[in-house]
């Protein structure tokens, strides 16, 4: 009989964390300082801004400003799909035009090798395993939209993706129920603790000053204003994702959207033998509220979804703990792809936040008039977007403090972007709510449907998201 959710290890930030154990804190902002930048936020997006700089312009002073520790957010919790996807694609098309779009598509499968590059280069052992991405159809309406997806991913010039049928996706894994899938070698599965890891030494042994347990309450220009005391800096990155809704005047900015993950105890040989999975590739599926999995390099499955997607207020949890329904949803959606894990024990359960703007769209800025920048919103497809953000804001403040001319990341679409805020409460909780509400029913309707037409009901909830 399998364990009930309230046998999981829940929150406790990740089970990355419990597998690699917490860090040992640096020390805090203990008075005023001043940098030539200063960093706000020790995630990804903010450590590998921080080492592209110092190894640019190694004389460059530059701090880092953590509120608890460096992989504190989604850095630490994510599913740990380094991959080419990147959000707002379609729309930066639209606006900028397709080859616009494409050299953005072009810089996102180079980023996946960058990381692999700087990783092997600085000694970052993060499990890493470039086993591409699966996304599997499991329905009629499924498979249709993953053909269009298959066939809209080699408009953006993606060449070497395969399209697979039902028998060539059970030669890779044996999801129940799969009628086709398809597949990118641009993708990697990572233990995203040991990644945030490493890069946070590694930035420090170049010389960038870290402090933690370091909350940022207000930005402004050459300001990053703590409790403890304000760093002064010509510039002043926000690198806070989902977080940003904490700091002054900021409330609306980015949606704070919740995921959630298990992870199963390490498989058998002979359960992975009922799996597959042999290729290590990271999983997702092609529904509307979709999931996405990888084969930790210890043997589990880490699975993730949407629980409760946004809590009220744009408020975010303090340590990854999970609603007991959720954990069951995703126990859920784990047997019904591998029916032969029913009894499998999951372990741990936690949560995070990814930054969401109102047009779903990733963007990279920085305000030369007031040496503000920010990178952010990810949409959860950070891990590998952060590094292509990073190396693209050193860019722009090279260029704007007159270090160096303009690049090819600097001319990308998604530079400069502007959005519009995110509507008050109770608007926002009801929209994000009654979207993923939408979703669940739209799969499930599809499930039963047999028909290859998407639910009108998805589509819907697309337009009012402001997804299309």
């Amino acid at each position: 009989m399998s364990p009930t959710a309230s046998d999981v290890v829940n929150g406790g930030i990740s089970f990355w964390y419990a597998d690699d154990g917490l860090p040992a804190l640096r020390g805090p902002l203990s008075a005023d300082a001043s940098a030539d930048v200063v960093i706000v936020g020790g995630g990804y997006t903010g450590l590998w801004t921080a080492y592209y700089l110092k190894k640019a312009a190694p004389f460059l002073r530059i701090t880092v400003l953590e509120q608890r520790f460096c992989g504190y957010g989604a850095s630490g919790r994510n599913g740990g799909w380094l991959y080419n996807g990147i959000a707002g694609r379609d729309r930066y098309a639209k606006l900028h035009g397709h080859e616009a779009a494409v050299r953005l598509q072009k810089a996102m499968n180079d980023t996946v090798d960058e990381v692999v590059r700087v990783a092997g280069e600085e000694g970052i052992d993060a499990d890493l395993h470039k086993g591409g991405v699966l996304e599997v159809a499991r329905t009629p309406a499924q498979l249709a939209r993953l053909r269009d997806f298959h066939a809209h991913e080699l408009s953006y010039g993606e060449k070497d993706r395969e399209l697979y049928g039902a028998e060539e996706t059970a030669e890779r894994i044996r999801v129940a129920g799969a009628v086709g899938s398809t597949w990118t070698p641009h993708g990697a599965r990572l233990h995203p603790v040991k990644l945030v890891k490493g890069l946070a030494a590694a930035v420090e042994a170049l010389g960038v000053t870290i402090h933690e347990s370091t909350p940022v309450t207000e930005i402004r220009p050459r300001h990053a204003v703590t409790p403890y005391g304000t760093v002064r800096a010509p510039y002043v990155l926000r690198c806070t994702e989902g977080f940003t809704a904490n700091l002054k005047g900021q409330r609306r900015t980015w949606l704070p959207m919740n995921s959630s993950m298990i992870a199963t105890r390490p498989l058998t040989e002979e359960q992975w033998e009922t799996v597959g999975w042999a290729a290590r590739e990271t999983l997702g599926d092609m529904a509307h509220a979709y999931m996405y999995a990888q084969r930790t390099a210890d043997g589990r499955i880490a699975l993730g979804g949407r629980g409760a997607p946004y809590r009220f207020g744009s408020r975010t949890d303090n340590d990854g703990r999970t609603q007991e329904t959720t954990i069951e949803a995703l126990r859920d959606i784990l047997v019904g792809f591998f029916p032969s894990l029913a009894g499998v024990r999951i372990e741990h359960a936690w949560s995070g936040v990814l930054g969401v703007p109102r047009d779903w769209c990733a963007t990279v800025t920085l305000d030369r008039s007031t040496g503000l920048g920010w990178a952010g919103g990810y949409v959860g497809s950070g891990v590998a977007t952060t590094n292509l953000a990073a190396r693209t804001l050193r860019d722009l403040v090279q260029l704007d403090s007159g270090q160096a001319g303009r690049t090819d990341l600097t001319e990308l679409p998604w530079v400069g972007h502007k959005v519009r805020k995110w509507e008050p409460e109770p608007f926002r909780w009801l929209g994000v709510h009654g979207m993923y509400a939408t979703y669940r029913v739209a799969d499930r309707r599809e499930l039963t449907a047999h028909t290859p037409d998407s639910s009108k009901l998805a589509r819907l909830a697309d337009r009012v998201a402001g997804r299309h």
